[in-house]
Formats: C-alpha cells, structure tokens, sequence
C-alpha cells in the first residue's frame, strides 16, 4: 500500500518543510535528536532521490491524505493497477477552528471548575504566544471582581517564570483555603527540583487531607510567619509549553506522570503552523484588533501578511499579531518593511 503525507511543519536538512506532500515511507518515530518521519524524497523537487527523514515535533505535524493499493488484475498480462482506498476525509478549517475554540472553551470551564474546588489540579500545555495564560487569567478576573470591591483577600494569584522550592511552599500556603487558586505559569524548573516536586505531589494529591510540610529549619518561613506544616485546600493550575506525553523516558518522565496521574491535563491541540493560523484568525475575527480601529480591509491585509511570510515570522502568535498591528498603526506606508527588519528570521 502506497501512503501520501503532507507535511504541516517539519525541517530537512535545516530548511523548513511546509504544506508538502511525500510518498510515506515509515510514520512517526522518535529518536535521539526528535521526532521523524520517513519518507520518498525522489518525487519531490529539491529533495534528494532516496528516502529521507523529515523532522518534527509531534506526530500531528503531518497527516495522511491519500493512499493507494496496488492490486493486481486478473487477466493475462497481470497489469497492475491503484485503487484508491478509502480515507478520511480532511478537515476543513472551519471544522479545524470549531476544535480550537471548542478547547479553549473547555479550558474556561475547568478554571472555573478550580475555583469552585471542583477541579484540584489541571495542566494546561500548547505552544506559546496562543492564549493559554489569557484564557485562564480572564476567568479567574471575572471571580474576583466581587472579592475586589468587598475588599476581600485576593484568593488567587499567579506565578510566572521559575520558583524555588522555599518559594513554592511560601505560595502554596498564601493560597491553601478552600476556594483559592494557584497558577503557575512556566514554572517548569518546578519538575527538575524533587523538593519542588514533592510539595506539588503533596499538593495535587487525591487523599481527603492534603498536608504539607517543609522540614528544614528556615529564617524565612518564620520571618513571613509560615507554619512548617499545613493544609492545602486550594487547587492549583500548571501552565507550560511542554507535551508531558511527547517526553518518552528518563527521570523527567517518572516525575510527569506522577503528576499527571493527579491532574487533569488539557492539550490545547495547537501543533502545527496551520493550526496556529487558524488560532490567529480565530481571535482577530472575535475582535482582538478592535482597539486599533483598523478597516475590514486593513484587517484583512494583515493577516494574509502573516500567512504570506508564516514561515519567516519568529513566531506564529497572538503577541506577533499586536506586535504587527502595532507597526502597521504607527507607520501606516512603511509597516511591511519594519515587520521585515524586527519581526522575521534573518536567512
């Protein structure tokens, strides 16, 4: 049988490998310098006459759209012939933006689930730049609007970049009442720490009490008035770009699915360029430009923009959008050539 794959978003030979197709020779594999896939250079211009191995990220960065088997005829000359077989169907990009916001719909009914203590934990990975943080800050705002204006304590807060062991245990006990949550946003130092490590598991753990504890006598704990052993009633949400099921062995392996099996984990589906283009257009149709009082047409001009030069970008992202938006606003006759200098890869 003779499968066809295009690739979404792939490299070879340190050129990028867009929107091709290739006969597939071998599917997804993982080896010591990434993921691959195997297939027949000899049919596609600019590719070498033998089989070759097309880099990826995951396996959703390419798909099979078409297959033949070839079936011999029963006559005398036994002629070969293909067949097609039957696949499914590709699909569209309305369905595709449908998917998108379908799961970022379900990310703001799980951050509400945390608040209400529903939900203990929650991972929440997808590349960067694509809304994660947005989403859950957004509804997390929306429940302490009231809390704000009765002067309340603020029962959630957020924590980005990396954190210390000390420092985790310091959060975790800030936000240990019932109904308060933690996020951590791109923390992933946490999963190399085992102290770090451990105080997560403690905290994300399914028993009826979750207790933690720091057994290390610390100035800085009794200076802030932290006990050495407490409670944790709250919940706690991970932000990362990292695919906690793409990390195939090793020690870090171990430590993810320990946290994942007390966790939920939210894979917002965003890897390919495509699918991050869709994101963009999604987002700027729901009227993320509003605030730049572009015409439809301006709008229009820079997305295509965007599209046209996907693979020179730094990034396909939400923040490339403003940055280009930005740009264009300020300098309305020159903004295509400033987003070339400032925005794209230099070759």
């Amino acid at each position: 049988m003779q499968v066809q794959a295009r690739v979404h978003n792939g490299e070879y030979g340190g050129k990028a490998v867009n929107d091709l197709i290739f006969p597939l020779v071998k599917g997804f594999n993982v080896g010591k310098n990434g993921g691959f896939i195997t297939v027949d250079g000899a049919h596609v211009p600019g590719f070498p006459d033998r089989e070759i191995r097309i880099k990826l990220i995951s396996k959703h960065d390419y798909e099979v759209i078409n297959s033949f088997q070839t079936q011999v005829q029963e006559n005398s000359k036994e002629e070969t012939v293909e067949v097609p077989v039957a696949v499914k169907p590709e699909k569209t990009d309305e369905e595709r933006i449908a998917e998108i916001a379908e799961r970022f719909n379900i990310l703001d009914e799980m951050t509400q689930g945390s608040i209400d203590g529903v939900v203990r934990g929650m991972i929440v990975t997808g590349p960067p730049g694509i809304g994660k943080s947005f989403g859950v800050e957004q509804v997390i705002e929306k429940n302490s609007l009231f809390d704000k204006l009765a002067d309340k304590p603020v029962r959630y807060g957020t924590e980005k970049g990396a954190a210390s062991a000390i420092g985790l245990y310091q959060l975790l006990y800030r936000y240990a009442d019932p109904g308060s949550v933690l996020v951590l946003d791109d923390c992933d130092s946490i999963l190399w720490d085992e102290v770090s490590l451990n105080l997560l598991k403690a905290a994300l753990d399914s028993s009826a009490k979750r207790m933690i504890s720091w057994n290390t006598e610390s100035a800085a704990l009794r200076r802030e008035g932290v006990p050495e052993k407490f409670e944790f009633c709250g919940s706690v949400i991970f932000i990362t770009n990292l695919k906690f099921d793409n990390v195939k062995k090793g020690k870090l392996k171990d430590h993810l699915e320990a946290i994942l099996s007390r966790c939920h984990y939210l894979d917002l589906t965003l890897d390919t360029m495509h699918d991050k283009l869709l994101r963009v257009k999604q987002i700027v149709k729901d009227g993320m430009l509003k605030k730049y009082n572009f015409t439809n047409d301006e709008e229009h001009g820079l997305i295509m923009y965007m599209e046209d030069n996907k693979d020179k970008l730094r990034e396909m992202s939400l923040r490339m959008v403003n940055k280009i938006a930005d740009l264009k606003k300020m300098a309305p006759e020159r903004w295509e050539r400033l987003a070339e200098s400032t925005c794209m890869k230099r070759n």
